[in-house]
């Protein structure tokens, strides 16, 4: 058990005055503070902040960084210290809260700073927190993690080992999808294990295909084989521990070696009870949320060469394929990354209802619905998030208390390629899939009202697919 953390959110909004201007201009800092340690009143605390600087007319910087010294007693202070930029030039903002006894509420929510660029001052300004629209948010967004507790050392490497026990009517997939970071062609390695019902030997197969953005999209299967497969292109072949990944394989005229660094944590999509004990029909997990890929794909129109693609390994266990389903995997930069399954379910009665969703957005170091479950079921009055699955678009929304998402996800005809699944029982599904699909993503916060707070748009990055029997 690991030492208790801190982390919270806090947005101040105020105005700056620029050397050389008689006027003001509004200011806006949303930040996301995160520390090791427990923040508490007698002592000073020093923790990372990470989030967006918005001055009107000269920057919009959603990748501002810095930190924050939180030291109530010792030195009756709060001290902020960030950079971001603004006109192509690096500014740090200094300044902090000085706590008095006499003016509590005003020495905690009012914050005076200077902005310098180049090692000169160049503008004063105050900030101050919202307390009628920003208070109720700030108090429910803290948050006191364990430190160690969930993400253990080597969690994605044993989560890659295959789960099947030998029983029959079991369906397992690993899959990996990645983007070329230059010319923004698609790759999916997929490979999986059925497991018949009527308990004949289990079998591996899967494919690889390339989604080049122009032009026809390519692809060749492998196996079917007996389990266990002569070179799964899925098993970790793991180098000195460190998490780096050898896949390796070849499916007709296609080989491939590549090597995958994982840059993130661990993401379970589905409750982790249900990964580790069942008790669902399926559930969904990436042992690495967010990898960087390296290596070479031959293919009969050439190499793909590719040198730190972003992208990311999953894991599927269950009984077989849904009655209809849709996935996306949309990495946002900066480890970010947001994972969508949405279905409806093959079981008696579960079959009638609409598509359950699973949703995790990882973002500033958090992620978010905290519970796996709130997202399919709803929570405390809350309803459930939605989705409607159709194609070339199809569409999740949702909300919780203090956040609300829209993502809407288009798979063009061109750039999908459409595979038969076989499940352990015999029958066919077909999944219809784009490594080179388009994402528009709207992340709202309410603070008094609905406001932006994030929000991407990936043209040709997203890795898309929509299934049905």
């Amino acid at each position: 058990m690991g030492s208790r953390g801190t982390a919270f959110a806090e947005t101040m909004l105020g105005t700056v005055r620029l050397a050389g201007e008689a006027e003001t201009r509004p200011m806006r800092m949303d930040l996301a503070v995160r520390s090791d340690a427990l923040v508490l009143p007698h002592r000073t605390t020093v923790a990372a902040v990470a989030g967006r600087v918005r001055i009107r007319g000269i920057a919009d910087d959603p990748r501002a960084t810095g930190e924050l010294e939180v030291s109530p007693l010792a030195r009756r202070r709060i001290r902020y210290r960030l950079e971001f930029t603004a006109g192509g030039r690096r500014h740090t903002l200094d300044g902090w809260k000085s706590l008095s006894l006499r003016r509590p509420l005003r020495s905690m929510t009012v914050l005076p700073y200077t902005l310098s660029a180049d090692g000169r001052e160049i503008g004063r300004g105050t900030l101050r927190f919202p307390l009628s629209t920003g208070l109720l948010p700030f108090l429910a967004g803290w948050r006191f993690p364990r430190q160690g507790e969930g993400q253990r050392p080597g969690e994605g490497e044993r989560q890659l080992a295959p789960r099947w026990d030998g029983a029959p009517g079991r369906t397992e997939v690993w899959y990996t999808t990645l983007t070329e970071p230059t010319g923004k062609t698609g790759v999916w390695l997929h490979q999986e294990l059925v497991a018949p019902t009527d308990g004949s030997p289990a079998q591996v197969h899967g494919w690889i295909a390339l989604f080049p953005p122009e032009g026809p999209v390519e692809h060749a299967r492998f196996g079917p084989e007996p389990w266990p497969p002569s070179l799964p292109f899925s098993a970790a072949h793991t180098e000195a521990g460190d998490g780096v990944r050898r896949l390796r394989g070849d499916a007709g005229p296609y080989t491939w070696d590549l090597t995958e660094h994982p840059a993130g944590e661990p993401l379970y999509t589905f409750p982790r009870w249900a990964w580790h004990h069942g008790g669902l029909p399926a559930a969904q997990m990436l042992p690495a949320a967010s990898s960087r890929y390296t290596g070479t794909i031959n293919h009969p129109g050439g190499v793909l060469h590719l040198d730190n693609a972003p992208g990311a390994t999953a894991r599927i266990h269950g009984h077989g394929n849904a009655e209809r389903w849709a996935w996306l995997h949309a990495d946002l930069g900066h480890s970010h990354v947001l994972e969508v399954v949405a279905a409806v379910s093959r079981k008696p009665g579960l079959n009638r209802l609409p598509p359950l969703v699973f949703l995790k957005l990882r973002h500033r170091g958090r992620t978010w619905p905290r519970s796996a479950m709130r997202p399919a079921v709803g929570w405390a009055g809350w309803g459930r998030f939605t989705a409607h699955i159709a194609l070339p678009t199809w569409t999740v929304t949702g909300r919780t208390l203090l956040r609300r998402i829209r993502v809407t996800v288009t798979q063009p005809e061109e750039r999908t390629l459409a595979l038969e699944y076989t499940d352990p029982d015999g029958s066919r599904a077909v999944c219809r899939n784009s490594e080179v699909a388009d994402a528009e993503i709207v992340l709202e916060r309410w603070w008094g009202r609905w406001r932006p707070e994030a929000s991407w748009t990936l043209a040709g990055t997203a890795h898309a697919e929509v299934g049905d029997r």
